[in-house]
């Protein structure tokens, strides 16, 4: 028997497992059940994740977690960057897209757009916060044959467009815009800083528990912009947050 120095501490060749996993049920999958807790180490907060620390937050080691994460990456679940950090990949945002078309939210949220688009002819839509991304979550598009492109399910910047600025503002952004969009309670862009060509007109939408359930979103051409639309965005939005359960005083 071969001794093992007092000053050598071995690494396990197969952690245990971080308690979410460990937990499986019977006849469960180690494999699956490990890719998922990759999955489930991501939070909102994060603007990506390197090995290392993905490696620490699933208590696996890294070429365990490079195997797995080369599964997810394969159905793009999670991406890459060049950064060389991991985060969830737009196949994350389709499942969550036939999770959202199958959950109640759409009866409440789908009448509240058409509301909208009847009361300003424009494009009106729901967006949620998806990593550095946000989604279209829901959308009904203007009778108008000019508007613009977007479809539920598109993945655009957080960080430009009036739905990104309520989404970051309403989530405690910091800064001498987010302060003034939190004051006013809503975020118009008579030409967006997304593309030159539209406008948008956004407010904030909370559940029953207080919490941003995301952002209500007029787009129009620049050409069409009202500000008379702000009240408009900001009845539905209230009407919705109401629907949800949440304090419109």
């Amino acid at each position: 028997m071969i001794p093992v120095s007092t000053t050598y501490k071995a690494m396990p060749r197969y952690p245990v497992r971080p308690q979410n996993a460990a937990h499986a049920s019977e006849g469960g999958v180690t494999a699956v059940d490990r890719a998922l807790t990759i999955l489930a180490a991501f939070r909102d907060t994060d603007h990506g994740l390197t090995l290392s620390e993905l490696s620490e937050r699933v208590q696996l080691v890294p070429s365990t977690v490079l195997r797995l994460l080369a599964s997810l990456l394969h159905f793009n679940l999670v991406t890459k960057r060049n950064d060389g950090r991991y985060a969830l990949g737009h196949g994350a945002a389709q499942l969550y897209r036939v999770y959202a078309s199958s959950f109640n939210l759409q009866d409440l949220v789908l009448p509240a757009l058409e509301q909208l688009v009847a009361r300003s002819q424009e494009s009106a839509s729901l967006h949620v916060r998806q990593g550095d991304h946000r989604l279209v979550l829901f959308r009904v598009n203007s009778p108008q044959s000019l508007s613009d492109q977007s479809q539920a399910g598109d993945l655009l910047p957080l960080e430009r467009g009036s739905g990104g600025h309520v989404l970051l503002a309403f989530a405690g952004a910091t800064g001498r815009q987010y302060d003034e969009i939190r004051q006013a309670g809503f975020k118009a862009s008579p030409i967006s800083d997304r593309s030159p060509d539209l406008a948008g007109i956004s407010a904030p939408v909370f559940d029953a528990q207080g919490g941003l359930r995301g952002a209500l979103v007029l787009t129009m051409p620049a050409q069409r912009y009202a500000p008379t639309h702000i009240q408009i965005v900001c009845e539905e939005a209230r009407k919705l947050t109401e629907r949800l359960g949440g304090n419109v005083s």
